[in-house]
């Protein structure tokens, strides 16, 4: 079954999911929304078959769509889920669920009373390197483990790729690379250990008071085990994303989202190299997820009360004094 799709958001996620779905058989996007012009504009050129609704709710509500995807900022989730929800429609919200935790809390237990399928857009659900290290956690190929690190460098925030959407990103309300990036981190470490718990937290900001966070460390627990986050902005060099997780007889790090290494002691060395292409494969796994979740099939995608999870907890560690 290909499902139909209204695209509420046509900034940078959007236009990438756009991309996507229209390499993927399973979706067609019909409808669409965004409040600015121009990026209406450029949808309408390059998708020519997609009909640009006058408002949201026209978009969410139209009856050839039975998907709606939220890639909008993140203080306008919520609204644009429950009308979606009211509409008897599945929703494939971008992270973060949201910024404010009542909120989020209440659109959960919306979700709930509705029954419809929810969905949260954390990329590791189904990247293969995420896979990989389940099933090497799950048949104790690490060994005994010693714990996990996450680290994140950003030569700036935000990135030169992100900057269409800056007039969020940028600042303390709804942005900065704690929500952005890190959230993928605590979801991954929430999907395979379990539940976490922050232990401890310091966040720096910018005098202004507006902006967002520059420097993050943290130290949460989660089966059990120690996971270290420490995360800045600022100073040149190449951006950097890791997260290692430390085995007695094997330790596993994935590297800038979608390359796995592994060591047994010595050098790291690289894994799933048949992979041609893991951020391209990434994407159509996704999708593959997505709509698994939606026919109802056996899927690794994440729900809202998954998502708001890990939103309390970057939320607490943003809340922490410096």
């Amino acid at each position: 079954m290909t499902h139909t799709v209204t695209v509420i958001g046509l900034g940078v996620m959007g236009q990438r999911m756009l991309g996507s779905m229209a390499r993927n058989e399973r979706f067609r996007v019909t409808r669409a929304w965004d409040p600015d012009a121009a990026a209406c504009r450029l949808t309408r050129e390059q998708y020519p078959h997609i009909q640009i609704a006058e408002s949201a709710e026209a978009a969410i509500g139209s009856p050839d769509t039975n998907v709606v995807y939220i890639a909008c900022p993140p203080a306008f989730h919520r609204l644009h889920a429950v009308a979606a929800m009211q509409a008897g429609k599945a929703v494939y919200c971008e992270k973060p669920l949201g910024v404010d935790v009542a909120e989020s809390h209440d659109l959960v237990a919306r979700a709930e009373a509705a029954g419809v399928v929810n969905i949260v857009n954390f990329s590791l659900a189904s990247a293969a390197a995420s896979t990989e290290l389940q099933k090497r956690l799950e048949a104790s190929a690490l060994g005994d483990l010693a714990g996990i690190d996450v680290r994140l460098h950003f030569s700036q925030w935000p990135r030169e790729w992100q900057m269409d959407a800056a007039d969020w990103l940028t600042f303390r309300e709804q942005g900065g690379f704690t929500r952005e990036v890190l959230s993928h981190w605590v979801y991954l470490t929430e999907r395979l250990f379990g539940r976490a718990v922050l232990r401890s937290a310091s966040a720096r900001y910018p005098d202004d008071g507006r902006l967002a966070e520059t420097h993050l460390v943290a130290e949460l627990s989660a089966g059990g085990l120690p996971v270290s986050v420490a995360g800045s902005v600022g100073g040149v060099g190449p951006d950097w994303v890791e997260y290692t997780v430390w085995g007695s007889r094997q330790s596993c790090r994935i590297f800038d989202w979608n390359r796995l290494f592994s060591s047994d002691g010595g050098e790291w060395q690289a894994q799933l190299t048949h992979i041609d292409d893991p951020r391209q494969l990434g994407y159509q796994l996704q999708l593959e997820n997505a709509a698994a979740a939606i026919d109802g099939a056996r899927h690794s995608m994440p729900d809202f009360a998954d998502a708001l999870s890990v939103q309390v907890l970057i939320e607490d560690m943003l809340a922490a004094p410096e």
